[in-house]
Formats: C-alpha cells, structure tokens, sequence
C-alpha cells in the first residue's frame, strides 16, 4: 500500500422498466457471468408472466456463452461506447450524486448500507424512475 488506503469493490446489477417505473437490482461481491445470471433468474422469477427485453451493454458477463438467460427475457446489446441509451445508466448517476456526494465511510458495510437505503427509496418512487429514465 502506498497511500494507506486499501481498495475494496461491490458491484449493483439493475434494471428498470422506464415504462412502469419497476427497479430490479442485486448488491454482488463480483461482478461476473455467474452473478449475471443469477441476477437475470431474480428478474425472471418477478416477472414470470411477462416477457422482458433487458438492454445490455458489453460487458464480457453479459456475452458470455456461458451466461444463463431465462426463458421470458431476451438480451439487447447496445453498441459500443453508447452507455446514454440505456436507461440503467441515469439511474446510476441518480445513486451516485443522492447517496454519495463528497461522502467518505468506515466501511465496506458503511457503504453497502448506503446503497441498499439509495436503491430501496428509488424503486419506491416509480414516478422518479420514469423522469429519470427519460419516459414520457
């Protein structure tokens, strides 16, 4: 350690309908094929009855052939460097400037707690989502 600071990572899988206003999402220790896939059987099993086109950037966990895709969801890729036209991108950039400006934390947890309280008040505020997500 040079500075004295020690890195440490958590990763959100989410997913918004911009029409309904519904977030889905999954606080992860790893963000890889397997935690996709398990985040997209979370979705699956919610919305059983419907069919879901989930918009997907070009993360390997989200092109893998290993990848588990539910039957009622179907994957759309966006193209390369084009992050603006999936509606999931605002959302994160909501998260980061409600629930973490100029904030530091004692901890992993500190900052889990925070994400979990962020994402808990989003997904109650469908009306929010869908401003946020560009929905008319």
């Amino acid at each position: 350690m040079l500075n004295g600071y020690e890195r440490e990572f958590v990763y959100v899988y989410g997913a918004v309908s911009p029409r309904e206003g519904d977030l889905d999402w999954k606080i992860c220790p790893q963000m890889n094929t397997e935690r996709m896939s398990e985040f997209l059987a979370q979705v699956s099993r919610r919305y059983s009855t419907e069919f879901i086109v989930m918009v997907v950037d070009g993360a390997s966990s989200h092109r893998s052939r290993d990848l588990v895709v539910p039957e009622n969801l179907r994957l759309l890729a966006l193209p390369a460097y084009s992050p603006e036209l999936n509606p999931q991108e605002h959302l994160w950039d909501e998260i980061r400037e409600k629930e973490f400006p100029n904030r530091v934390f004692e901890s992993m947890a500190a900052v889990k707690t925070q994400l979990r309280s962020g994402l808990s008040r989003l997904a109650r505020d469908r009306i929010r989502l869908r401003s946020i997500t560009n929905w008319p």
